[in-house]
């Protein structure tokens, strides 16, 4: 399937993402693609760095009759996400990528596809390679670990980087120039718990799945359900009626993904009632989400009977908990029409075993209000006794819309396109601001292909839009100025 890719436009690039994607890259596990881009600087006789915690710098001089431009910083992450539908057979620690094209998107089989940022980093090693392609001296920055916590480039030290321009390449729509970006936090709750012997005999495993997912920032504003918080609603409500008795919970996977599945198992004493009340749940659901998640669906199926059980006075206080918690939109940006500035996603649920984890992922670009939303969440879980941790904050990046490197590409994109760039903030979490910490003189500007699903399985990259990026790119690189 990997072939098919090789042979599309711009073929050097193509090639460069097949070769990326063929490496397993999950983040915090990124020993692979860092030799790979060691190895490719090497290779081509460029000077290479590996920074103390595995940033990759490549530095190339300019093409002839480039020398007296200033020095553009090529930047884009080397981690991906490592999602997988639940029926895939696939292991992201070992297997390379399995890729294919339909109609004009690459497409990945049932996983992840990796163009969350491999597309970038694919972009830069064609360049860095290049023998023919008019550019100004390059350095190119692979940073590690963007997907969970940015701690590369939150380590990065100032004075490896000598250029004045960095262009980002990991903006997921290809018409639009991203000049600012939300930080973020990761609030966590942890505890224990006393289990107790079930009353109840019957047990069910009961799933909430077929979500759409996506970005947790990127996709935050487009109302897609969250299977861990509809899982709640569902077993807060059957404890009301029912009174069920909970064994386990687990859901979601990635702090910065919107959770897609859902799974529990139950204990009830009345079987009938409890499958009826599931049926009219789903239909309630499927209603509220049919735009949004048209394959939801919450299933119902026999399990083994557990051994134990949540106590009744903790059964009651983590369902209230995670229901008080908030979810999606926090606020809207009162000065940009359409940002959202700030949001969490609930991502991750896991109780069972006398223990339990709830982790959060809160954005803001406002720091202030991302501390206030620290706070309410902190709150709802401390009425549960659970200890809160709070760690990974970066900072935002603050636009700067006069800068010339965001005059420059807007009047190429409206020269080449006939119309305007949408020239704004995204609600995404980009390096641009914490790299910026060190090197607060640099112009910063984000831009990039058209990427769909990202974080999901249903992740996909446009071929056409590709080649507009490539061309984009490009021309940038010969109009950048001179010193």
């Amino acid at each position: 399937m990997n072939d098919t890719i090789r042979k599309l436009e711009p073929t050097a690039m193509w090639n460069n993402f097949a070769d990326l994607n063929a490496v397993p890259r999950p983040s915090k596990k990124e020993e692979r693609v860092i030799a790979f881009a060691k190895a490719f600087g090497e290779k081509l006789g460029l000077p290479t760095i590996v920074d103390e915690v595995g940033n990759v710098i490549i530095k190339k001089s300019a093409t002839k009759g480039m020398e007296d431009r200033v020095t553009v910083v090529l930047q884009s992450h080397l981690d991906m996400v490592h999602q997988k539908n639940a029926a895939t057979n696939f292991d992201f620690n070992t297997q390379g990528i399995e890729m294919f094209v339909e109609g004009d998107w690459v497409k990945a089989n049932g996983t992840t596809l990796g163009a969350d940022n491999g597309i970038g980093v694919a972009s830069i090693m064609a360049l860095l390679e290049s023998k023919d392609i008019p550019h100004p001296a390059l350095e190119a920055l692979f940073t590690i670990d963007e997907e969970t916590g940015m701690t590369g480039a939150l380590a990065l030290k100032g004075g490896l980087l000598d250029g004045s321009i960095m262009l980002n390449l990991d903006t997921e729509d290809d018409d639009e120039l991203t000049i600012g970006c939300a930080g973020g936090v990761d609030v966590t709750a942890t505890g224990s718990y006393v289990s107790e012997t079930t009353k109840n005999k019957a047990a069910f495993k009961i799933s909430v799945k077929g979500l759409t997912g996506g970005h947790s920032g990127m996709d935050i504003h487009r109302g897609r359900g969250n299977a861990n918080k509809i899982m709640n609603r569902l077993l807060l409500n059957l404890s009301n009626d029912l009174q069920i008795e909970i064994s386990s919970v687990d859901g979601g996977s990635l702090r910065n993904a919107i959770p897609r599945e859902s799974v529990a198992i139950i204990t009830v004493a009345d079987t009938n009632a409890l499958k009826k009340q599931i049926q009219e749940f789903e239909k309630v659901v499927k209603v509220e989400h049919n735009t949004t998640d048209p394959n939801l669906v919450v299933t119902i199926e026999d399990a083994e009977s557990p051994a134990q059980v949540f106590n009744k006075d903790f059964q009651y206080k983590l369902l209230r908990s995670i229901y008080a918690c908030p979810y999606g939109i926090y606020r809207m940006s009162p000065d940009i029409a359409g940002l959202v500035q700030t949001s969490n996603n609930v991502a991750r649920v896991i109780v069972k075993d006398g223990t339990y984890q709830i982790q959060c992922l809160t954005r803001s670009s406002v720091d202030s209000e991302k501390i206030d939303l620290q706070h309410a969440i902190t709150s709802a879980f401390e009425l549960l006794g659970a200890q809160i941790t709070v760690a990974g904050s970066y900072p935002g990046w603050t636009p700067k819309p006069s800068a010339p490197i965001v005059k420059l590409m807007s009047d190429l994109y409206k020269e080449r396109y006939n119309t305007e760039a949408k020239v704004s903030a995204c609600h995404a979490g980009l390096e641009c601001g914490i790299l910026g910490t060190n090197y607060p003189d640099m112009q910063m500007i984000s831009f990039g292909p058209n990427i769909k699903g990202a974080h999901s399985p249903d992740e996909r990259v446009q071929i056409s839009s590709v080649q507009k990026y490539w061309g984009f790119l490009l021309e940038t690189l010969v109009r950048i100025p001179t010193k």
